[in-house]
């Protein structure tokens, strides 16, 4: 089987963004954007997704994050869709229930072509040390399910440390993807024939 690679550039006027996906990779991820948080997410992502992940961000962080987190949304999204392609043989269901201390993340996920998200974390504070405004965590899986055409359940169960919350959450999305995107058939798993 051909490995399932592809990377995205996306340049705007707000951020230069590049994204490399390898979905049969070791889950080693190389992370700059900028914005020191959101890159310890996304390492947790590549890591216990067993992504192969490389992402490159140059944006107008002396504003806000918000543009950096939501292009490299939508970059990854779209280069989870080239990777994947067709998802023929892939499991397509993924779900993953992950501690972190006090806090507890369940996410589902579905590769069905379908973008939808289901949103269910409550955070306790609104900032992330002195500049991560916690409200972009929700905007980048927005872009990133809106982009890989997926449907994503997030649920919180427990937690009253921000950051042990989103890291239960980014890490129960790393685990319940590479559940997803195992390859355990050669058909498309889906009963009309496709998944778009």
């Amino acid at each position: 089987m051909d490995r399932r690679t592809a990377t995205v550039r996306r340049q705007t006027r707000e951020t230069n963004v590049e994204v490399t996906v390898d979905l049969d990779g070791a889950g080693r991820a190389e992370v700059a954007t900028g914005v020191p948080f959101f890159d310890h997410m996304l390492d947790q992502l590549g890591r216990h997704g067993w992504l192969d992940l490389t992402v490159r961000t140059d944006g107008d962080t002396e504003i806000d994050a918000h543009h950096t987190v939501e292009d490299t949304g939508i970059a990854l999204g779209q280069a989870l869709a080239e990777a994947w392609g067709d998802r023929r043989g892939v499991e397509r269901f993924g779900d993953a229930t992950v501690p972190i201390d006090e806090s507890l993340t369940r996410v589902a996920l579905d590769l069905s072509g379908r973008p939808y998200l289901v949103w269910d974390c409550q955070v306790p504070i609104e900032v992330i040390g002195t500049t991560f405004e916690t409200s972009l965590v929700r905007h980048f899986f927005e872009a990133v399910v809106a982009n890989a055409r997926i449907t994503l359940h997030v649920h919180n169960l427990s937690g009253d440390n921000t950051h042990h919350v989103f890291e239960s959450v980014f890490k129960s999305v790393a685990v319940a993807l590479r559940r997803a995107v195992a390859v355990t058939g050669d058909d498309v798993p889906s009963t009309k024939g496709v998944l778009q």
